[in-house]
């Protein structure tokens, strides 16, 4: 096809995620062809950084051959087979790969083809699980507030972002919601003034909180609680300090599971190869997807602990739960070479020297009167956006409409920076670029982040 041949079709043809389609109407449909590095290309060859690695994914940057190598030669050697009952060479290797990197005894990797499959596989062995274990009605699961954690029926259900759940209701019941660890306004979230000021104790109000659902729920009907390292929708909220020791005692002493929800935080976007080995705990499960390929194939997995496994090894139990692609030969095969290329580049190490770097390049634009908040981890950040820093005031909704989808998410795109505007909560500016990235990027964003939110305050 010619290049006007696929501007039609993506106008004719394409339904494409989460896109208000009608943005389009009588205009093009941004058109990327080309990745090299930290940079993506359009189909008219204007350069942009990509600042959100994809989405959160493209670790080891865009073109690399060796994984389009990997890709190709499992191919040839096998296509596909199903995980169903027989195995595949690629899928075992990973396995033992990934147990090798888990913290204590998550050693038995279930493998899906992105994050939503593996929450949803959290939650269904969860439920499975305690029935074995004679507690048929520890059913439930406990979230935070604005927390995305996928699409399926199940995973939608542990979201916490109402807006995207209601035209899909009914859900699957029996998911309660928590506040979340936002410390920039832990006032308004546990109602006591200077609660953002001491972050400890915002820690362990949040994590009791936790408790306090399990509780009032009745501890023999709650199977698990769902968290990310850092949480993603509302713009990167880290735990604060000792809240993942709370938690973890917590779930031990109510016989509920801890599913660390991974998908972004793994595979180095913190500077760890699993998120919870940032923030020293150590979960019942880990889901995670993105990364473990930087993109160049769909894989997921849920990684659970021997003792969740061991129900299923003898007699007739069966966890009767799968996916066609889950576990992909040719998936498997480019995530073993992407773990490859993390190791040979010690990109762990990379993004540890360089988080500080990457942090104080952005604090830099605390100066601007629309920037409040600045916070995130590792390769991991959200830029809070606020119409009054002294009291810390958000836009309301037309504001944020006119900001965010109006303004903001065009402008910096125009400007050569791919990124996320969000307004999952309050309106927030995230950015995750690969992990190849350094200095002179971090300067690169920064600079395109300054002329575009100088300029929406003035239109403001």
């Amino acid at each position: 096809m010619t290049d006007p041949d696929v501007l039609k079709a993506a106008q004719d043809n394409l339904w494409m995620h989460f896109t208000r389609h009608s943005a389009h109407q009588g205009a093009e449909v941004p058109m990327i062809v080309k990745g090299e590095g930290a940079y993506v290309y359009d189909i008219h060859g204007k350069r942009y950084l990509d600042g959100l690695a994809g989405l959160f994914v493209v670790q080891v940057g865009h073109g690399r051959e060796e994984l389009a190598e990997a890709a190709a030669k499992q191919a040839r050697d096998l296509a596909f087979f199903p995980l169903w009952s027989y195995a595949h060479p690629k899928a075992a290797e990973l396995a033992q790969r990934l147990a090798g990197m888990t913290p204590g005894d998550l050693n038995r990797v279930f493998f899906t083809t992105g994050g939503g499959e593996a929450v949803e596989s959290a939650w269904k062995l969860a439920k499975q699980y305690f029935k074995i274990q004679g507690k048929p009605l520890k059913t439930k699961v406990v979230s935070r507030a604005i927390a995305y954690h996928g699409t399926p029926q199940g995973a939608l259900s542990i979201t916490g972002i109402p807006a995207l759940k209601q035209v899909f209701e009914p859900l699957v019941p029996g998911a309660i919601k928590v506040p979340n660890t936002n410390i920039y306004r832990a006032d308004e979230i546990t109602g006591f003034a200077g609660s953002d000021k001491d972050p400890e104790a915002f820690g362990r109000w949040a994590a009791e909180e936790v408790g306090r659902a399990i509780e009032m729920e009745g501890p023999d009907t709650v199977a698990a609680v769902f968290v990310e390292p850092v949480q993603n929708a509302g713009g990167c909220f880290p735990p604060p300090p000792g809240y993942f020791r709370r938690l973890r005692e917590i779930c031990d002493q109510y016989d509920v599971l801890l599913v660390s929800d991974e998908v972004i935080c793994a595979f180095g976007r913190l500077g760890t190869m699993f998120g919870g080995q940032k923030f020293d705990y150590v979960p019942d499960i880990i889901t995670c997807a993105k990364g473990l390929t930087s993109g160049y194939a769909p894989i997921g997995a849920m990684i659970a602990s021997e003792r969740l496994f061991e129900p299923f090894k003898n007699g007739t139990e069966t966890f009767a739960h799968g996916y066609t692609f889950g576990g992909h030969p040719v998936a498997s095969a480019v995530a073993l070479a992407n773990l490859d290329i993390f190791e040979r580049e010690d990109l762990l190490g990379h993004v540890t020297a360089n988080e500080p770097v990457f942090r104080g390049t952005l604090e830099k634009l605390l100066d601007l009167p629309i920037v409040g908040d600045v916070r995130g981890s590792g390769y991991f950040y959200g830029i809070e956006l606020v119409k009054d820093k002294s009291t810390k005031e958000t836009f309301n909704e037309d504001e944020s409409e006119r900001l965010l989808r109006g303004f903001l998410s065009k402008a910096l795109y125009d400007a050569g920076l791919y990124c996320r505007a969000d307004d999952r909560g309050d309106p927030v500016v995230q950015l995750a670029p690969p992990l190849i990235c350094g200095p002179k990027e971090f300067d690169e964003i920064e600079g395109i982040l300054r002329s575009v939110l100088t300029e929406a305050w003035a239109r403001l």
